[in-house]
């Protein structure tokens, strides 16, 4: 077996692929920020030249300003442009190669997770460091800037620069230690969104189950709690920003107080002229801007280091597990199967960020023995059904037959060749599955069955439907094949979905077609729908079912009866009858 590569990800390749464009928004963001300065400098010349009568040089200096001032508008406008223009490319390229690893994510992997682990880390973690990426070109210029006034200003005293040195001191060592605090309080409120989100995603889908079962209130406790940890998360983490940045300005606020004591007093010694006084008085808010400056690119680096780290951990193979596949390419599978002492165990585990490895911590925390040494085979072409009680191992055994489990103890034989040997083309073109609740798109109906095959013909697609049992009701339908079934088929019934997902099923041509639990959720005139539909795929292809109702798979050529784990009967319906009386007693039990 193979093992997948992942492509290396690192945000630099991203931002490279535009980097003419970053030099010239950090370029115009530089023009900006020193005709800011040119511009401080003239007014308080200005201002000098006014209070000596020099009236006319004063009225040049101001015409000046106000051309430095329409540059500087422009440049500001150029950098909305830049940045809008290919900010989209960066988190589109992003999203790509974010959404891609995504797929090669086995279905354990998702089991393991919430929704909101995954939507956070492809689409909203990618925006967020394009965004922080901008604002930390924006803060370095501030910086700039309000480095050059600092300098200048220190020069005009040397009580008014240790002023300065001690403003900028304290206020970096405040920031060093609320960034350091931020990071982790962070990671933490990151964290409890995930599991918001996904509730919230649960909710929208669900909620005419939430409403028939009147689980409302219930739900509404779960939520309240959730956003109460997401609250004090967010909390915890807001009032570190702000019990240093109230500390921060206090000190920077009283130093300028303190610098402008100074300044004036030297006015009243004539060590200082009044255009210096006023450069003083106008950059009385560098200090604060310089240290805010460095603080947020401080923070910005924080938070683009962990929105980072979360879209890295999908190519975390300890924690997001991709698929593996052979390299053995099989043209034709006939659809025979085996399973040869096969064995699998459930394992439960928690995840917590390691800042020093910059890797999640796996941790187990409870597992559980589904089956050991499992054997059966199913010849191509025969109906096989699974049946037993919940949790006997029936869907574990259509994951694992599927490869959306990997098989860890004994092997699974499709026509001769284990499973873990055949590639991913073979394999994807051998299965179709249909469950218990198929995901329609938010498509027309044509729509969501060429997705199974873009090159099936109007007549594919209407044998598809006949087969499926569905074409008379698409042809009832005003707009036909063109309908949209709205997000999720909402505007389908459940035996309409589930007989729209048999005919995308059939569509593939796949020689195994497996049915986990697909009429479980279906009223009895439905059912009996899904059941003629499934009852006419018998014999051109290999068909094994998954079913809780016995009354579904009587007709089955083959069932296997299964009972924590291990198969302890098998036959015809009719046999079963006769030789297990737990069968029958399942049979009796549901026709009472």
């Amino acid at each position: 077996m193979t093992k997948q590569k992942n492509k290396k990800f690192g945000l630099g390749k991203y931002f490279k692929q535009h980097k003419l464009a970053i030099i010239l928004y950090t370029l115009c963001y530089v023009i900006a920020g020193a005709l800011s300065v040119f511009e401080t400098l003239l007014f308080a010349q200005a201002i000098e030249r006014i209070t000596i009568g020099q009236y006319l040089p004063a009225i040049y200096i101001g015409l000046i300003i106000i051309a430095s001032v329409i540059v500087r508008r422009l440049c500001w406008y150029f950098t909305g442009i830049i940045y809008d223009v290919n900010s989209v490319k960066i988190i589109a390229a992003i999203n790509k190669d974010l959404a891609t690893q995504a797929f090669k994510l086995n279905s354990k992997t998702y089991s393991d997770h919430e929704t909101g682990a995954f939507v956070q880390r492809i689409v909203q973690d990618p925006e967020r460091v394009v965004e922080k990426f901008a604002d930390m070109v924006d803060f370095l210029v501030d910086i700039l800037v309000a480095a050059v006034m600092l300098v200048y200003i220190s020069t005009l005293s040397w009580v008014i620069g240790l002023c300065v040195i001690v403003m900028i001191g304290v206020g970096l060592l405040l920031e060093y230690l609320r960034v350091k605090i931020r990071r982790k309080t962070r990671h933490v409120m990151h964290k409890e969104h995930d599991k918001i989100h996904s509730l919230t995603t649960e909710i929208v889908k669900s909620e005419k189950d939430i409403k028939s079962l009147g689980l409302e209130d219930a739900l509404s406790k779960v939520s309240e709690k959730n956003y109460d940890r997401y609250r004090r998360a967010m909390f915890k983490h807001n009032m570190v920003d702000m019990n240093f940045w109230a500390g921060r300005n206090l000190l920077i606020e009283v130093l300028g107080i303190v610098m402008l004591i100074i300044a004036i007093s030297m006015m009243n010694k004539a060590l200082m002229t009044l255009a210096s006084f006023m450069i003083i008085y106008s950059s009385n808010g560098n200090g604060q801007m310089f240290i805010r400056g460095i603080g947020s690119i401080m923070t910005n680096i924080v938070d683009i280091k962990v929105s980072a780290n979360r879209m890295l951990s999908l190519f975390d193979e300890d924690e997001f597990v991709t698929e593996k596949f052979g390299s053995i390419s099989v043209e034709k599978i006939n659809g025979n199967i085996e399973f040869r002492e096969v064995g699998f165990t459930f394992k439960d585990y928690e995840y917590n960020f390691n800042f020093k490895t910059k890797k999640s911590d796996k941790k187990l925390v409870g597992e559980k023995r589904v089956f050991k040494n499992l054997s059966f085979k199913i010849e191509q072409n025969k109906t096989v059904a699974f049946v037993g009680k919940s949790g006997s191992g029936k869907s574990t055994i259509l994951n694992l037959m599927s490869k959306m489990f990997e098989v860890g103890e004994g092997k699974v034989l499709i026509d001769g060749y284990n499973i873990n040997d055949l590639d991913k083309q073979t394999l994807r073109k051998t299965f179709s599955l249909v469950n218990q609740f198929p995901y329609i798109f938010d498509m027309t109906i044509k729509e969501n069955l060429l997705l199974a095959n873009d090159k099936a013909t109007d007549e594919q697609i209407e044998n598809a439907l006949e087969k499926a049992y569905l074409k008379e009701f698409v042809d009832s339908l005003p707009k036909g094949l063109d309908t949209k079934v709205g997000e999720s088929g909402i505007k389908l019934s459940g035996g309409q979905k589930q007989r729209l997902a048999i005919a995308r099923a059939l569509l593939r041509k796949s020689p195994i077609i497996l049915f986990d639990e697909s009429t479980s959720s279906l009223d009895n005139f439905a059912q009996t729908e899904v059941k003629k539909s499934i009852d006419g795929l018998k014999g051109s292809s290999t068909i094994v079912i998954v079913a809780h109702r016995l009354s579904t798979i009587k007709d089955a050529d083959l069932i296997y009866f299964l009972d924590d784990g291990e198969i302890i009967g098998q036959g015809t319906f009719e046999e079963l009858c006769q030789s297990n009386q737990k069968f029958k007693n399942m049979f009796l039990a549901e026709n009472i």
